[in-house]
């Protein structure tokens, strides 16, 4: 039984927090070796479960202690079939640490949500090749067909919503969103872009989301960006174009000192 699936309330008037960058900061805050930079593996290791619950609880204090809605994203990045080979995985295995990643966010928000409080559960996705690079580039069906079989099992789920972070060409964006679809869960697309604004591709940011909205009837909820340094976008968002009013997010790399 999902609770936002139907109306996402991150679309209404409410601002929401997001986590950062979990892997990021789970290899270089808190030392874990993550394989293939997967982090759904900890769900079944106890250490590792606790290192996720209170990574999550950081962020979940702090969205309310600010008077915002969360958002849950799960650990699934690297969940899906190619990278499940490289770890030695069974599609089966991968099966399982989807549910169980959605199953994991659930009794989170079954512990901390109020009406007041508002938590969304995003089941996570990432590209099929590198986040940063395109070493194989897919067409718009190839890639419907390589994560359809994720995206089913998340809509399965109490799952609220998926998440493709760290794209970098038009066309797995588009694969993905249809794929959602397909099975009657909304689809944020993430792009992550390059020093001069473009996608790794050379496709330029507004370019891609409006080209994803033309080939699939509007159909992601929203865009964000991702991993990308707020100097490598920011120009970008000052143009006055009527596709800015689809990014509802930015995860940005950026950092400061005190």
């Amino acid at each position: 039984m999902t609770t936002y699936r139907n109306m996402l309330p991150q679309l209404g008037d409410q601002q929401f927090l997001t986590d950062g960058g979990l892997e990021t900061t789970l290899i270089f805050d808190d030392n874990l070796d993550l394989p293939e930079f997967a982090a759904f593996p900890l769900l079944f290791d106890r250490h590792g479960r606790k290192k996720l619950e209170d990574y999550y609880l950081s962020y979940l204090s702090l969205a309310r202690e600010k008077g915002l809605g969360f958002i849950l994203e799960s650990p699934t990045w690297r969940a899906s079939s190619d990278w499940g080979v490289k770890l030695g995985l069974s599609m089966e295995d991968l099966r399982n640490a989807n549910i169980a990643a959605i199953d994991f966010l659930a009794d989170i928000r079954r512990q901390y949500a109020k009406e007041d409080f508002p938590i969304v559960i995003s089941g996570c996705m990432g590209p099929r090749g590198d986040g940063y690079y395109i070493d194989t580039k897919m067409s718009s069906a190839e890639a419907r067909d390589y994560h359809e079989n994720q995206i089913a099992i998340f809509a399965e789920t109490e799952a609220d919503l998926i998440s493709a972070f760290t794209l970098n060409y038009l066309e797995e964006a588009v694969g993905i969103t249809l794929a959602a679809s397909d099975y009657s869960i909304p689809a944020v697309i993430s792009f992550t872009v390059e020093t001069d604004g473009r996608l790794p591709s050379g496709q330029p940011l507004g370019s891609a989301i409006e080209e994803v909205d033309r080939r699939t009837g509007r159909g992601p909820a929203y865009y964000m960006i991702n991993c990308a340094h707020p100097s490598h976008f920011s120009h970008a968002l000052r143009d006055g174009a009527d596709w800015l009013e689809r990014i509802y997010a930015v995860r940005a790399n950026a950092s400061c000192k005190s």
